[in-house]
């Protein structure tokens, strides 16, 4: 068992690459491809579900890590391990890529191969970026995601994907010039690219303080462009508007929100303690100003994807507060963002297959002729907009409560209204999607209900949003057992530590006392 352990990371890691290696070396005939993909995924996923299953709560430091010297001559190694922070979101990347596969099942006629050898390629870029503790290993991966995301979106945009993937890489790409300079800074006055090892030298004081302050900032700055956070998230909503179904899973929020985590908290907690007032603002705003331009969008991509960035800024107000309650708050609801918008695009590309269109003033009674998407969109809008027993809930009450407790009174209540602002464009696109009186559109064209390969991929979705809702507890122990803790502002003897009651029983699956 102890080989296998230390090899698990590596297999996951790989085992996308070989199966993608393997579909560009076939001939893309029929669903040959799409059939190589899945079988990939799914071996993938079932050596991911290894890490839970073995993971040991309460254990300092990294497990299932493997350190090898790689490049010895500028000291790269083959770092990898996974703690509390980034098993779940290990796990999460490997159930989205069959999922990913199954939704493209039908939607994807032409040049299979190219897909799905770039999405396999995708998947391993993010596992890549979740595992890796060697910096430079972290930023080839960190680069090499952008790659596919951007083809992807090019060669399958609905209407101008081209336009679409410049922006998107642009916007991500300039960013990473400033990151991969800050990261030579670190190894030129410490001799290292190991993460375990850069820890400590810069808690220790040994670095000037003055220059520090600029390479957090460009550690930063790219993980905020890559989030997106207000005002960085121009490039979202087109690429949302064109990227297919199965990458728009993974196309924003998870990579920027873990490595603001573990690369800027982590790394730089003293810089990151002066500018979080400035990224607790920006967060605040970016969650009312996406819910508010959510509201009037007539275009249901582009309605989601300023509804991500309230909500991923959400996630940036529980990481910038921080407290631990707040951080551990974050981290599950990065993890529900991946349920939820997991299954709101297979949804949406169910709507878009259907009647090609994302209009949403040409839908209405589509309830009559898909009442089973129409109630997996029910049941996704009602947790996204934080209904307690779904899983929107724990996460949001955890990150709002700490906020209250622990940084501002006044920033908790303003943030809260995205509560009422949520609700008002998810109910309301429901209602003008599915309810209502029949549109011309819904009339007109003879359609059919969910298929087998859309079942198969929503199904696991909707019973995690419930079970991730009752049953925290299965999640946050390995979650709050991380190493990297974010320096808090708090004293042992702060009240914060001892969270309302309220608080912590939703973390411990308990029933809260109102």
């Amino acid at each position: 068992m102890n080989a296998f352990n230390d090899s698990i990371l590596t297999l996951i890691l790989l085992v996308p690459l070989a199966g993608a290696l393997l579909i560009a070396l076939l001939p893309d005939r029929g669903k040959l491809p799409a059939w190589l993909a899945l079988i990939t995924a799914l071996v993938t996923f079932g050596f991911t579900l290894h890490l839970p299953a073995h993971f040991i709560v309460g254990q300092p430091g990294f497990q299932f890590e493997v350190n090898r010297p790689w490049i010895e001559s500028i000291g790269i190694s083959y770092h990898v391990g996974v703690d509390g922070l980034s098993l779940w979101l290990v796990v999460l990347t490997g159930l989205l890529a069959p999922i990913g596969v199954l939704a493209s099942w039908n939607a994807i006629k032409e040049r299979r191969k190219i897909f799905y050898a770039l999405f396999l390629v995708q998947q391993t870029a993010m596992v890549g970026v979740f595992i890796s503790l060697d910096l430079m290993v972290y930023y080839g991966f960190w680069e090499l995601s952008l790659i596919p995301m951007a083809i992807l979106i090019a060669m399958y945009g609905r209407k101008d994907g081209a336009k679409a993937a410049l922006k998107f890489f642009l916007f991500t790409f300039i960013p990473s010039a400033p990151l991969l300079v800050a990261i030579l800074w670190l190894y030129a006055h410490t001799g290292t690219f190991n993460f375990a090892e850069l820890q400590p030298l810069i808690a220790s004081g040994a670095l000037p303080a003055g220059a520090l302050f600029w390479v957090a900032l460009a550690f930063l700055f790219a993980f905020a462009v890559k989030v997106p956070i207000f005002p960085l998230h121009g490039w979202l909503a087109d690429a949302f508007s064109e990227a297919p179904v199965a990458l728009a899973m993974v196309i924003a929020g998870k990579l920027g929100l873990y490595s603001m985590l573990r690369f800027h908290v982590g790394l730089f907690p003293e810089q990151t303690k002066q500018i979080a007032p400035l990224l607790i603002a920006l967060a605040v705003i970016g969650i009312l100003y996406g819910a508010f331009l959510a509201l009037v969008q007539r275009d249901y991509w582009r309605l989601v994807s300023f509804g991500a960035v309230s909500h991923f800024s959400l996630i940036v107000l529980g990481i910038y507060g921080l407290t631990l309650i707040g951080r551990d708050g974050a981290i599950y609801q990065t993890l529900n963002q991946g349920i939820m918008e997991g299954a709101l695009f297979v949804l949406l590309g169910v709507l878009y297959s259907r009647y090609e269109s994302s209009q949403i003033a040409t839908f209405g009674g589509v309830a009559a002729k898909l009442p089973r998407a129409a109630a997996f969109f029910v049941i996704t809008s009602l947790a996204m907009i934080g209904l307690p027993m779904l899983n929107g809930f724990i996460g949001e009450f955890l990150i709002l409560s700490s906020t209250f407790t622990g940084v501002s009174k006044g920033w908790a209540i303003v943030a809260t209204l995205s509560v009422i602002l949520g609700a008002s464009y998810a109910l309301w696109l429901v209602q003008r999607l599915f309810y209502g009186p029949e549109s011309p559109l819904a009339a007109e064209k003879p359609v059919v209900d969910l298929r087998i390969n859309e079942w198969i991929a929503l199904v696991p979705l909707a019973v995690l949003m419930l079970v991730m809702g009752i049953a925290p507890n299965i999640w946050l122990p390995s979650i709050e057992s991380s190493m990297n803790q974010p320096q808090t502002k708090q004293t042992a003897s702060s009240p914060h530590l001892a969270l309302p009651a309220l608080a912590q029983a939703v973390a411990s699956g308990k029933e809260a006392t109102r």
